[in-house]
């Protein structure tokens, strides 16, 4: 720790759950403590099979399933999900499944009041934080809102079981991506920095471990663990460049959410890093390496994740629009970001090369 401490820090209140078989077993009972009697059950259609066993444990205190939950939010999806929640007489809402049915719950919370249970089953960690958002016109707004925090997480290593390695490595790098932002955040504190550097740690463990062996409880657990920590950070801190060009980059071009943080982060790291040299650092450690940029993309790439974000189906056409986009939104970011800053940063991602920018 160094220099002068001056920081806030604000705890908010989350009761979480974490044991195998949680999802059937712990969920009523925590529905039950927050007095909520008529609970609307959302998900996406992947994830239906698990939420409709969280919805049959629930028993007559779940009044409906709705599988709406679509990646990025579309308003369209949450006017639903809204509508339904209101036809049913819902006091309460349970979100089943990554981070599309989380954030079709926290619309619904935002949108009614509702309180918000969720019941993850990736390494997303939005269900972790305030943090709220909603896409219309190609445009993806976020905010934050008390609001829309879950009052009760329950984290269920079995739920991540059935989760595909591709997507089970994109997700945990994306939490990843919370972390280490959280690291250079105008708002972090002591305490954030610690959770921020464990949460890489332990995600990064976790990984390898979840590729080698995908039925392995302990090593979902230890990564869904990662997600708790990683989710956590970005719960109480702001965001930065990072978030805002993947907002952009999912948002207006539609790029898969987990894939595209996972690609970006190394190139944001890289270019913030010489004006956040102490959250470099702390990331370098986590991983125990010297250049975290660089052994972040390294992870990635060992374990398959996709490289570029012209693999992911952006066009080069498309880079100028999204940088302006980027350079035209107000965010706290170490170092100052211009349209031909973003640019350089979305080129690297698009072709690949090695994570490394010239200072300022």
């Amino acid at each position: 720790m160094k220099g002068v401490l001056d920081f806030s820090h604000q705890s908010r209140p989350v009761r979480v759950v974490f044991r195998s078989g949680a999802a059937t077993n712990a969920t009523p009972g925590e529905a039950a403590a927050l007095g909520l009697r008529r609970l609307l059950v959302v998900c996406g259609s992947r994830g239906a099979a698990t939420a409709r066993a969280v919805a049959d444990a629930l028993g007559p205190a779940c009044v409906g399933l709705h599988d709406g939950a679509r990646m990025h939010v579309p308003v369209e999806a949450a006017d639903r999900a809204v509508e339904a929640a209101r036809a049913a007489g819902a006091d309460g809402c349970v979100a089943v499944g990554g981070g599309s049915s989380i954030g079709l719950g926290k619309a619904v919370a935002l949108r009614t009041g509702l309180s918000l249970m969720a019941v993850p089953s990736t390494y997303a960690g939005s269900e972790m934080t305030p943090v709220w958002g909603l896409t219309e016109h190609g445009v993806k707004r976020t905010g934050r809102d008390p609001v829309v925090l879950p009052r009760s997480v329950v984290y269920d290593p079995d739920l991540t079981l059935s989760l595909p390695v591709p997507l089970s490595v994109t997700s945990g790098i994306n939490a990843i991506a919370h972390a280490v932002e959280a690291l250079y955040a105008p708002d972090t504190s002591p305490l954030i920095d610690l959770i921020a550097e464990e949460g890489v740690r332990a995600m990064a463990g976790a990984l390898p471990a979840v590729a080698a062996d995908p039925e392995s409880k302990e090593a979902r657990g230890r990564a869904l663990y990662g997600a708790w920590l990683c989710g956590s950070c970005l719960g109480a801190t702001t965001m930065g460049l990072h978030h805002k060009l993947c907002h952009v980059l999912g948002g207006t071009f539609n790029l898969p959410h987990a894939e595209t943080h996972t690609v970006v982060l190394p190139y944001t790291l890289a270019y913030n890093a010489l004006a956040a040299p102490d959250a470099s650092a702390a990331v370098a450690r986590a991983l125990d390496a010297t250049d975290a940029p660089r052994a972040l993309k390294a992870l990635a790439e060992r374990l398959g994740a996709p490289r570029t974000l012209a693999e992911l189906g952006l066009k080069e056409a498309d880079l100028a629009e999204a940088a302006a986009q980027t350079a035209g939104q107000a965010y706290a970011n170490p170092r100052s970001v211009t349209a031909a800053d973003a640019l350089a940063v979305l080129r690297a991602a698009y072709e690949g090369g090695p994570p490394e920018f010239p200072a300022a």
